[in-house]
This record gives C-alpha cells, structure tokens and sequence, in this order.
C-alpha cells in the first residue's frame, strides 16, 4: 500500500506491523515490529506510536494481529483472546478517544461471525480500510482548512499533529501541508511542546521532510511572538472533543486558545470526527492522562531537578469550546465561538 510522502508512520505486510519509532525522532529512523496485540499495547503505552487518529489507526491492527494468532486455536479462545486485547489495548492511552472508537468498531464487527477464519478477514480487512480511510480523511481536513487560512500566512503550531500523528497526512499537520501547497503558508513557527518536546522533535523534522519553512520557538514565547506580529493563525489538533465542542489537547493548548483571544488572532482546531466523543458532554467529562514525572525530571536521560522534587506532569489540556474559531473536520467546518453546534456534521 503506497502512501504519499517522505516516510512512513504505519505500514502492514499482511504479517507485521511496521511503526515508525518516534522517540527515536529526529536523530534516527526506526521502525519497530509487531507481531501481536501486546506489542502493539506497549508501542502505544510508550508513545513509539502518538497522536489520537494514529493511535486508532495501531489499535485496529493490534485486533487483527490478535485475531491472526488466535486462528487456529477455535471460536471460543479466539474470541476470548480478542475481548483481553480490548481491554489491554483499551488501558494504553486514556485521553484519545479514536483508541476506542477502533476497539469497539472491531468488536461489533465481529459479532454474529462464527469462523475463526473469517473473524481474521473481517478485522484485517477493517484495519487496512481505516488506515486508508484516515488518509482520506485528512487529505479532506487539509483542503477544507487551506481555505481559512489567511494569504501568506504565519501559522503557529503546537505538539505533533501531523504525518506522525496520523495514518501518514496529519490533521493540523494536513492543514499547513494543504496550505503549503496552495501557497497560503509563508512559513510555520513550532512550539517545542513539553513535556516530551513533540513538537521541536517531531513537527520541526516532518516540516523540514516536505521543505516547508519553519520556526523553532519554546512554549513560553508564544504570546510574545503574537504581540510582535510573527503569527497570524494558530492550528492545532485534538485528542479528544467533547458534545459541547470543549477540546483536549496537548498540555499547553489552552494557553495558546487564551493568548490567541488577547491578540485577535484566529484559533482553529483540526481534527476527524472519530474523535468527536459524544459520550462527554463536556471537557470535564474528558480523563486526562498524567505521565510519568521523570518526563520532565530529566532531559535525553541526565537528570535536571533537586531529588525528590514533585510534579505534577498531566499529558493535556481543555479548550472550551468559546475559544475556538472553527472546529476543521471531513465533513465540514463548525463555526465553534460563533454558536455553531456539532450536530450540524450529522
């Protein structure tokens, strides 16, 4: 299955899992193989794979691959076997919502099947048609949002929602690609995205892979940089997006959609519709994941904080949903701050 672009994120032989290792971004190019759901839980847990749709993406084929090794094994262990991979996929990363959104279409895909054999098929087949599907699907973000943004545009970016983060297009990534391409983008300034630096790691590298111009900045310099002018449109991605339009991302989203009201600069949230959650009515219906402090307690494996310091090191954030100008989808654009409701993508 050929994927436009400069690389791979996901890729499947019929046998394998390929996942291109993204900790191992920028200085190397590695894939990692799966050959069984628990390998393909521990790519997710560990962030080798990142990012809402491509964790849906991973999540499909983690089902396959355990419908695959349970074949020969008859209805009841297979079945079984595939319900414990639900849960120990399910338990990987809490905050996206594409994660179960995947799980569950495989499990109600199979109900009702009584092969072994065609079980396989039925969830093989579902994992490759998401992957292209998604594909699609952002390549549809990508040109809906070139068309917000404003000539010659100075985008800011936060964390990884790109390529990487995705099937191999990316959401916020798809829009400033799409832009790029019909000249609307001048150039991308990047947040370095703490705790674990997704975006000076991962963003910096993809934007460099496709040579589109780009601005290292740290966190904290991006309401600075807005007062100077530097920015003109703000896009990003979701983890997860609640009824109400309320959006959790990346930690340090909210501040972004804060400073971007201050400075009279349009905010915009990119992002597939399985990651609306229909369920959370709210962002404080939505689990935010905490990560490990040593994230942050230390840096490229040296430590540099006091002993014993606490930290409080949460993987998101909430965007209510005022804050946001337009919500970019497949089916369409949703005016969010403008009283816009979700329901009008049904």
């Amino acid at each position: 299955m050929e994927i436009e672009g400069n690389f791979k994120t996901i890729s499947f032989d019929g046998e394998t899992l390929l996942l291109l290792d993204q900790r191992k971004l920028p200085n190397e190019e590695v894939y990692v193989k799966c050959e069984n759901e628990f390998e393909v839980a521990d790519a997710i847990s560990h962030m080798i794979v990142r990012g809402a749709p491509a964790i849906g993406v991973t999540a499909a084929y983690g089902m396959a691959l355990s419908a695959k090794r349970t074949v020969g094994m008859g209805l009841d262990k297979q079945i079984n076997s595939l319900n414990d991979a639900s849960r120990i996929l399910g338990q990987t990363r809490p905050t996206a919502v594409n994660l179960y959104w995947a799980i569950e279409k495989c499990l109600k895909l199979i109900k009702n099947i009584n092969t072994p054999e065609e079980i396989m098929r039925k969830l093989v087949d579902f994992a490759i048609s998401v992957h292209i599907e998604d594909i699609e699907i952002c390549k549809k973000i990508g040109d809906l949002g070139s068309s917000l943004l404003p000539k010659n545009a100075h985008v800011l970016t936060h964390c990884n929602a790109g390529a990487l983060a995705t099937a191999g297009y990316g959401t916020a990534g798809g829009v400033i690609r799409s832009g790029f391409r019909d000249n609307r983008v001048k150039d991308v300034y990047v947040d370095e995205t703490r705790p674990f630096l997704q975006g000076a790691r991962l963003t910096a590298w993809e934007l460099n892979k496709d040579s589109i111009p780009v601005v290292l900045i740290s966190d904290n310099m991006a309401g600075y940089c807005m007062k100077l002018g530097k920015i003109n449109v703000i896009v990003v991605g979701a983890d997860r997006i609640a009824a109400n339009g309320d959006v959790a991302n990346k930690i340090g989203t909210y501040s972004l959609s804060v400073l971007a009201k201050k400075h009279n600069i349009p905010f915009f949230v990119a992002a597939p519709t399985s990651t609306i959650d229909l369920n959370s009515e709210s962002g404080e219906k939505i689990p935010i994941e905490e990560r490990p402090g040593d994230e942050i307690r230390t840096f490229a494996g040296k430590k540099i904080t006091p002993d014993g310091v606490n930290v409080f090191n949460p993987a998101f954030d909430v965007t209510p949903f005022e804050l946001v100008d337009a919500l970019i989808t497949e089916k369409g654009i949703v005016r969010l701050a403008s009283g816009e409701n979700i329901n009008s993508l049904e």
